[in-house]
C-alpha cells in the first residue's frame, strides 16, 4: 500500500518564540490553548529559563527544572502525595472519583503507601516479570500478524493500546472475555485528573469508577474462593498478603486494583505509540536505530541494551505522564523561592526531561543517549513500582514492530489526546510499506 508522507509539522507543529513567550506570560493550567497541547515544550523552555518556580493564578506553584523536581521528590516528609485536601473541592467528598483517587497507592503517603507498595512489589519481582516475557512476545506477534494481513492499521488501537491491557489483565487474572471495558474505564478515570474537570469528564469518570468497582467485587470474591499463586498473581497477593501486620481493607483493595489498571495502561500505551510516531518524525534516528539493531542481530544482549536505551529516550523526549502534584506540609524553599505551608505544587515532568542543565541537546531525539536521567518514572519513594514491566513492554513491542515493519509510515496525521497531564495519541493510522 502506498501513502503520501506525513510531514513532521503535521505531528508536532512548531511554535514561534513570541507565541511561546505570550503563553508563558499568562500561563494557567486551567486555560491552555490548543497549540500548547499540540506542542508544550517551547512554553516549558520559556518557563524553565525565566520563571522556573512559577506562582500560578490559583495560588499553586509550577516547577520546570530538573534539580527542583528531584529536591521535591526526595523530601517526601515535606511534600505530601496525599490528595484529600486537594481533591475534596475538585470532586466533592462523596464522589466516587474522590474515594478512588484518595485511596490509590500513587496519591497516598505512608503508612498506606508503604503497605500497598510492598505487596505489589512482592508480586512484581524480577523473576515474575521475566516469566511474563514469553506471553508478551506471543501477544505482540499475534497483533503484528493481524496488522500484516491487513497491510496496516492504527498504531494505537491495533497495537499500542492492546498490549498493556492484556498484561495488566494477566497480572490481575481478569478472564480474557471480560477485558473489553478495561481501557474505556481507565481513560475515563484518568481523564478526570486533568487540570480542568468538565461536567462530561466528571460524569464519565464517576461512572467508570462505579462500574469497575462492581466488576472487581465479583472478581475479588471469586479469587478469594479460588486463589492463584501469590508470587505471580497480584490480586491474590493483595488479598492474602500482609504488610506491617495489616491486610488491606476491601475499599483499599478494590481501589488499588483500579490504580494498577490505570497506572499500567495509558502510560505504557503512550510510551509505545509516542515512540513509533517519534520515529516517523525523526527518520534519521529511525534509520540509525534499525542499523544498530541489524549490526547486533546475532547478539541478543546487545540488541536488548540498544532497545533499552531507546525506550528511555522515548520516555524522556515525550513523557507519557507530563505532570505530577505534591502539597507542602510545612513552609519550604524550592529553587530559591519560599513556598508557604499548604502550597500545592505541580511538578512538570515534561519540562524537566528537556532541561539543558541535565541533557545535552535536549530538544533532539537521541536514541543512544548515555546516562539518561529522565524523571518519567518519578523519583524517590514514589518512583513507579512497575517501571521494569513498562520497560519490558516497550522494548518488546517497539523492537518486534520494527523488526517486522521497518518501512512503516503514517498514512494520515495522528490525532493527539488533547490533554495536559497524559501525552499521547488517540489515533495514528499507518501502512506497513511506504
Amino acid at each position: 500500500m502506498d501513502a503520501p508522507p506525513i510531514p513532521p509539522e503535521a505531528i508536532t507543529p512548531p511554535m514561534a518564540p513570541e507565541r511561546a513567550v505570550a503563553i508563558a506570560s499568562t500561563f494557567d493550567l486551567r486555560a491552555l490553548p490548543p497549540d500548547f497541547l499540540a506542542n508544550p515544550y517551547p512554553v516549558y523552555a520559556v518557563l524553565r529559563e525565566r520563571d522556573p518556580v512559577r506562582a500560578m493564578p490559583d495560588g499553586s506553584w509550577f516547577l520546570t527544572r530538573h534539580a527542583d523536581l528531584v529536591a521535591v521528590y526526595r523530601d517526601a516528609a515535606t511534600f505530601s502525595s496525599d490528595k484529600h485536601v486537594e481533591f475534596a473541592p475538585k470532586y466533592g467528598p462523596d464522589s466516587p472519583l474522590y474515594e478512588h483517587h484518595t485511596t490509590s497507592l500513587v496519591f497516598n503517603d505512608p503508612p498506606l503507601h508503604t503497605r500497598v507498595r510492598k505487596l505489589i512489589m512482592g508480586a512484581l519481582t524480577r523473576r515474575a516479570i521475566a516469566d511474563l516475557e514469553p506471553g508478551l512476545v506471543a501477544l505482540v506477534d499475534g497483533l503484528l500478524d493481524r496488522i500484516a494481513a491487513q497491510g496496516g492499521g492504527d498504531l494505537i488501537e491495533d497495537f499500542a493500546a492492546a498490549i498493556p491491557v492484556e498484561i495488566i489483565g494477566n497480572l490481575l487474572g481478569v478472564p480474557h472475555d471480560e477485558r473489553g471495558p478495561l481501557r474505556g474505564w481507565s481513560l475515563a478515570i484518568l481523564g478526570a485528573l486533568e487540570p480542568v474537570l468538565t461536567p462530561q469528564r466528571r460524569q464519565e469518570g464517576e461512572r467508570a469508577v462505579l462500574d469497575m468497582l462492581d466488576y472487581l467485587r465479583v472478581l475479588v470474591a471469586h479469587r478469594r474462593r479460588h486463589p492463584l499463586d501469590p508470587q505471580r498473581d497480584v490480586l491474590t497477593r493483595l488479598i492474602q498478603g500482609e504488610a506491617d501486620g495489616e491486610r488491606l481493607t476491601e475499599t483499599e483493595l478494590l481501589h488499588n486494583c483500579i490504580f494498577l489498571l490505570n497506572a499500567g495502561h495509558e502510560t505504557t500505551t503512550n510510551l509505545i505509540g509516542n515512540a513509533l510516531v517519534c520515529l516517523h518524525e525523526w527518520p534519521q534516528e529511525k534509520t540509525r536505530l534499525l542499523q544498530r539493531l541489524h549490526d547486533a542481530r546475532h547478539q541478543p544482549e546487545q540488541q536488548e541494551a540498544i532497545l533499552s536505551a531507546a525506550v528511555d529516550e522515548f520516555l524522556r523526549f515525550e513523557s507519557s505522564n507530563q505532570l505530577g502534584n505534591r502539597r507542602a506540609l510545612r513552609a519550604a524553599e524550592v529553587g530559591g523561592v519560599r513556598l508557604p505551608e499548604g502550597a500545592l505544587v505541580t511538578l512538570c515532568i515534561g519540562a524537566t526531561n528537556r532541561d539543558p542543565a541535565v541533557f545535552e541537546h535536549p530538544e533532539r531525539l537521541d536514541l543512544s543517549r548515555p546516562n539518561n536521567r529522565h524523571l518519567a518514572f518519578g523519583f524517590g519513594v514514589h518512583q513507579c513500582a512497575g517501571l521494569s514491566l513498562a520497560r519490558l513492554e516497550g522494548r518488546i513491542a517497539i523492537g518486534r514492530f520494527l523488526a517486522r515493519f521497518p518501512r512503516y509510515t503514517l498514512s494520515a496525521p495522528p490525532v493527539r489526546g488533547g490533554r495536559a497531564r497524559f501525552r499521547g495519541f488517540l489515533r495514528a493510522p499507518f501502512v506497513t510499506e511506504a
